[in-house]
């Protein structure tokens, strides 16, 4: 590993170089196993703690498939899916790897194994490709989007995510990028911004990707100019993309944050809309089966009181069953709420008279395809769009970094460094940096740890 964490640190070793490298048999891996799965019965989410199931091992390194690259990772980064893995929700993921496994997708039957190897996201430097991987060559430097697909039949040919054999990599597949090394498709690879750290470039991947698809493109919600735009969780990983993507699009974003703090972090992206549903007290459920109209309505009015009397076009919904029901109120007549996860719940419930009679829509987002995943991604190269990276962790400390992901004691993106010896390193363009750098480094100083300026 010393050598090639050496060649991916000099700017001057050669693609011959690196396919030059000796592979090493094994590397250590955050791995949960399948004799852990029933660890947490009889706990509710809440008390399910990642950091007694998520775990640092060494583990066989596998031989790339004809369309697959073998990745040297210098970082990568923690996302909820990440969490779901190590609490076992809302299925063991080695579910996933079974049918993955029984499927007859060439090379599928080796992620069966009684390891996961977890991690959606990754920046680092390609050492070895298969014979069908055309556009990439060892040497380059890369991150990867996490969509997974075969494309073996019709419906995935207008828009990949509908591919039947669609999978998220490192979540639904093994070999994530939570690791010294990790295995992915050809066709996930995408350039990694010059002007970007390691852990920098690995933050935005999956997020970014996701909240483009959720808020800008045709398979979302379609945001236009001046659109009123309601983003949950916009302190957080995906909110914090989206509250970016929906100011670039000169849409009127209004961001629920629970906290001052993240209050004040998004005035500082520019958004003037805040709301801070800890200081209101927003309560929407009367108790565990009872919903709380009236919270809803309250809720309604305080968005229109900020907005001038508008509702929102959008509603950029993740929380899930908490908030789903003031989600669909809230939202204008004729308008979306486009949702991509339930990160407080996966049973929805909302009065459906506000969606019928009021003809609003409700849009299914999951992920990104791979021309979804570039074009989010051109954003970050171009300095247009920036990672929200608070905090760092060494791979060795990735449970308690998944533990604060689930408490949700952070802000934008939790990284961890995996081969890269320390942050700050990986910078090849200072100039467009040193121009971006205070932006770049906003949710770091917001979450208390010293910015930097890379090199």
């Amino acid at each position: 590993m010393r050598e090639i964490v050496s060649a991916a640190l000099s700017d001057g070793v050669d693609s011959a170089a690196f396919a030059a490298l000796p592979v090493p048999d094994s590397y250590r891996g955050a791995v949960i196993r399948r004799e852990d799965v029933g660890m947490f019965e009889g706990l509710a989410g809440p008390q399910k703690s990642p950091s007694r199931s998520l775990h640092v091992r060494e583990v066989p390194t596998p031989e790339p498939g004809p369309d697959e690259a073998l990745i040297a990772v210098m970082a990568s980064a923690v996302n909820y899916n990440t969490v779901w893995s190590a609490i076992f929700e809302p299925i063991p993921t080695f579910t996933f790897l079974e049918r993955y496994g029984r499927s007859g997708a060439p090379s599928a039957a080796r992620h069966d194994q009684p390891y996961h190897v977890l991690g959606s996201d990754l920046a680092g430097v390609v050492l070895r490709t298969g014979s069908g991987v055309r556009r990439w060559r060892p040497g380059d430097r890369v991150v990867a989007h996490c969509l997974s697909v075969e494309l073996g039949a019709h419906e995935g040919h207008d828009d990949t995510m509908l591919d039947p054999e669609q999978r998220i990599w490192g979540f639904e597949t093994n070999f994530g990028g939570l690791a010294e090394l990790s295995l992915v498709k050809g066709n996930q690879l995408m350039p990694m911004a010059r002007h970007l750290t390691w852990e920098e470039a690995a933050a935005s991947g999956l997020v970014n990707s996701t909240a483009y698809r959720q808020l800008v493109a045709r398979n979302g919600a379609r945001m236009k100019q001046g659109d009123t735009t309601l983003i949950w969780g916009a302190a957080g990983g995906l909110g914090s993309y989206a509250t970016q993507l929906a100011l670039n699009g000169g849409a009127v974003p209004v961001c629920v944050v629970s906290g001052e703090r993240k209050a004040e972090l998004m005035r500082s992206l520019g958004a003037e809309l805040v709301i801070d549903r800890q200081k209101e007290g927003y309560r929407f459920w009367k108790d565990q089966v009872t919903p709380d109209p009236k919270e809803w309505k309250r809720f309604g009015s305080h968005i229109r009181e900020l907005t001038g009397g508008d509702d929102p076009d959008i509603v950029v919904e993740h929380p899930g069953r908490e908030t789903f029901g003031a989600s669909v109120f809230v939202a204008r007549r004729g308008g979306t709420v486009v949702t991509c996860a339930s990160t407080s719940g996966f049973r929805h419930e909302y009065d459906n008279r506000y969606l019928w009679m009021s003809l609003k829509r409700i849009v299914g987002s999951h992920f990104a395809n791979y021309r979804e995943a570039w074009e989010a991604n051109r954003l970050i190269a171009k300095g247009m769009v920036h990672p929200t990276l608070s905090t760092v962790y060494p791979l060795s400390a990735v449970g308690q970094a998944t533990q604060d992901v689930h408490r949700n004691r952070h802000s934008g993106k939790v990284g961890v460094l995996c081969l890269a010896p320390e942050e700050g390193l990986g910078v090849r363009d200072e100039q467009l940096r040193a121009r971006h750098l205070a932006a770049i480094n906003r949710f770091r100083a917001a979450g208390g740890t010293a910015p930097r300026a890379g090199g």
